[in-house]
């Protein structure tokens, strides 16, 4: 009889090649662990609507890609082609939006039917982070943090460049979409037809074309930074300020908009010149409207996703034990006024760059201090740092042991950083 072969793009991970695999996993779990954030799982398979109202009927996710049958009772259901629709739809359903404001990760297979090519497959594997209920700049600013502390934690930094774009609110999107439609209507006839029904139906994604005819089409198409909304600037300006304050390099790329029709303001990729055509590692943004259109409330979002074969090809050859580890929540910072969640947000990472074991969390959200104090203590973190308007105004930060009867002191960054250092 002839040997069974796997399906074509569907590929076996064998105990010669796991290593990759298990460093990249218990990175993953570690960092993401040390944010604060907590892992959710939800099934490989979910009902075809999810994805076609969420990603977008016109994307070529939903029109080509996604593995699609009936089952035994004629029900529409499909693999998932991506992970951020059923993270909302297990929210959704699991009430998780309804007083927290959750950080969550996963981490498992997804499946589209595409060319199989170097770093993609039909069968790939992602992680995800996701942050929901929060509005501000700063949520965006620690996922982008969060990333690059992975990539430090892998040894990886140096070859990846991260790249950020705003496509600001729905009326930006749909004033920039006739305005691009309009800039291509004397080039129509010069496209071929995909492109031209790019065009016609979903316009954005041809920004992001690979054709050198379109590339140079788009020199002097217009910029969707010049028609941002003003929340929208001032959205991108402060996510800028941020990383600049924390010293991470990034680069504008006012043709990035992501392949999903669900994202809004802030998109952002870290890409590398190491894996040919498939150079984006990760991909993320804004995704403000989404819960919403699956039936919740609204709620703010944003989340990024890696792509984890892209990132074991960007391993091979590098030589890695493993070290990294999960464990409870060490500390948290409280932050009292909206002004102390950018100090808070930044003097944590320097804590993480001198304490790499510390499992620390910053609450984005500024809420009461007491909401704070009580969703600390649910959180089980031992210690509590504290940012309000006196502290902020003699560039200190309050320490409090949330297990002992203790008193309050208030410390500069670097007696914090060696009391950490010897509680820990």
């Amino acid at each position: 009889m002839s040997k069974i072969k796997s399906i074509r793009g569907m590929n076996d991970v064998i105990p010669q090649n796991i290593g990759f695999w298990q460093i990249t996993e218990n990175s993953i779990r570690s960092v993401f662990s040390s944010y604060g954030y907590e892992e959710i799982r939800f099934p490989l398979v979910e009902q075809t609507e999810l994805f076609s109202r969420s990603v977008g009927e016109s994307t070529d996710i939903v029109s080509k890609e996604m593995y699609t049958f009936e089952d035994k009772s004629g029900d529409g259901i499909s693999l998932r082609p991506e992970g951020t629709a059923g993270c909302v739809r297990a929210c959704l359903e699991n009430d998780l939006l309804r007083v927290d404001s959750p950080r969550l990760w996963y981490m498992g297979p997804m499946f589209r039917y595409e060319r199989p090519q170097k770093g993609r497959t039909r069968q790939f594997h992602q992680a995800s982070a996701e942050v929901f209920g929060i509005e501000d700049h700063n949520a965006d600013a620690e996922l982008i943090m969060l990333a690059l502390s992975l990539w430090q934690d892998l040894g990886i930094e140096n070859q990846v460049n991260l790249e950020i774009n705003s496509l600001g609110s729905v009326e930006t999107r749909k004033k920039y979409r006739n305005l691009l439609q309009d800039y291509f209507d004397p080039f129509l006839k010069d496209l071929d037809k995909d492109s031209q029904r790019k065009i016609k139906v979903n316009p954005l994604r041809i920004l992001d074309s690979k054709s050198e005819k379109i590339k140079s089409m788009l020199l002097e198409a217009p910029k969707i930074l010049d028609y941002l909304d003003e929340d929208s600037k001032g959205h991108f300006h402060n996510l800028m300020e941020v990383l600049s304050q924390a010293g991470i390099p990034f680069e504008v790329n006012h043709r990035m908009v992501r392949g999903l029709d669900y994202y809004n303001k802030t998109v952002f990729e870290w890409k590398t010149q190491d894996l040919g055509a498939q150079d984006t590692v990760c991909g993320g943004g804004r995704y403000d409207g989404l819960v919403e259109l699956l039936g919740g409330k609204r709620c703010p979002a944003v989340g990024f996703s890696i792509g984890i074969e892209r990132l074991i090809l960007l391993l091979e050859g590098l030589s890695k034990e493993e070290t990294a580890s999960s464990s409870n929540l060490d500390c948290i910072f409280i932050c009292l006024t909206p002004e102390s969640v950018s100090y808070a947000l930044l003097n944590a990472e320097k804590i993480r760059h001198k304490i790499p074991s510390i499992n620390l969390k910053v609450n984005l959200d500024a809420k009461s201090a007491n909401s704070q104090f009580k969703r600390a203590d649910k959180s089980g973190a031992k210690m509590a740092l504290i940012v309000g308007e006196d502290e902020l105004k003699d560039n200190m930060i309050s320490f409090k042991d949330l297990r002992r009867n203790s008193s309050q002191e208030i410390l500069n960054l670097d007696q914090i950083i060696s009391k950490l250092n010897k509680l820990f």
